[in-house]
C-alpha cells in the first residue's frame, strides 16, 4: 500500500516573522492530527527553512533520534552535550537525545538555510546522549540509526535513472528535489510516499532528483 503526501498538505508552523519557515508531515506541536501522529519510527519530517541570522534558541529533547539533512545554507549546531559543529549539504547529522539533551540551532550564514529534519522514535527510551556527524555521505550509502531499527538511504539520481525501494515492511520517502515516478504517481519537491510491505518497487528520476528514503521494520 502507498499513501501520498503532497508539498502542499503540510501543516504551516514556524515564526516567520522571526525569519522561520516550517512545513510540517505530521501532528507537530499546535497541528493536532489523531490520524497523522507517526509512520513506522518516523514521528516528524520537517521541511525548515530559516532566514541569514535566524533559528532556534536552545530548547529541551528527550527519548527522541533527530537527523538532519541540509538542503542549502549551513546550519550551525550547538548541544548541552558540548557538540558545537556546521552542517552542509550533503552531510548527516544525528542526535540522540536519549533521557535529555538541549540544543540551539541557527543560520549564522549571510544566505537562507533550507534543511529537512526528520525526528525518529527509539526502541527504548532513556540513556545518555550521544550525537554523530558523516561529512558528505556518498550516493547509495546506507546510514544506519539502530537505536530506532531504522536506516536511511540518500539517493543522487540523474533524470532516467531508476533505484530500488528497500524491500521492507515500512518505507518512508521524501523527496528533496527534483521529480521521480512511484507505482505511476509522480512526486515532486516536498512529496512523500508512506509504503507499507515494499517488494519490487522502484523510484524512477523525471528529473535530476534527491530522495531520502527510511527503510524501517513494522513494530
Amino acid at each position: 500500500m502507498i499513501r501520498i503526501q503532497r508539498a502542499g498538505d503540510r501543516y504551516p508552523g514556524g515564526d516567520p516573522d522571526a525569519g522561520i519557515e516550517t512545513r510540517h508531515a505530521f501532528s507537530f506541536g499546535g497541528h493536532y492530527d489523531p490520524d497523522n501522529l507517526r509512520f513506522g519510527a518516523v514521528l516528524a519530517c520537517n521541511e525548515e527553512r530559516l532566514a541569514p541570522g535566524a533559528g532556534f534558541a536552545e530548547h529541551p529533547h528527550s527519548h527522541t533520534e533527530i537527523v538532519t539533512w541540509v538542503v542549502e545554507g549551513e546550519l550551525t549546531h550547538h548541544d548541552s552535550a558540548g557538540n558545537t559543529t556546521v552542517v552542509r549539504p550533503g552531510d548527516v547529522q544525528r542526535l540522540s537525545s536519549a533521557g535529555g539533551v538541549r540544543h540551539e540551532e541557527r543560520n549564522d550564514a549571510d544566505v537562507p538555510l533550507v534543511f529537512v529534519q526528520m525526528w525518529l522514535a527509539p526502541l527504548e527510551p532513556g540513556g545518555e546522549p550521544s550525537y554523530e556527524i558523516v561529512r558528505g555521505i556518498a550516493d547509495s550509502t546506507p546510514y544506519a540509526l539502530p537505536e530506532a531499527a531504522s536506516m536511511l538511504h540518500v539517493r543522487r539520481l540523474t533524470a532516467g535513472e531508476r533505484t530500488a525501494v528497500p524491500d521492507a515492511g515500512l518505507v518512508y520517502a521524501h523527496v528533496v528535489r527534483g521529480t521521480v515516478r512511484l507505482d505511476g504517481e509522480e512526486l515532486g519537491p516536498g512529496d512523500a510516499a508512506r509504503v507499507t510491505g515494499a517488494a519490487g518497487l522502484a523510484l524512477l528520476a523525471t528529473a535530476d532528483a534527491e530522495v531520502l528514503l527510511w527503510e524501517m521494520r513494522e513494530r
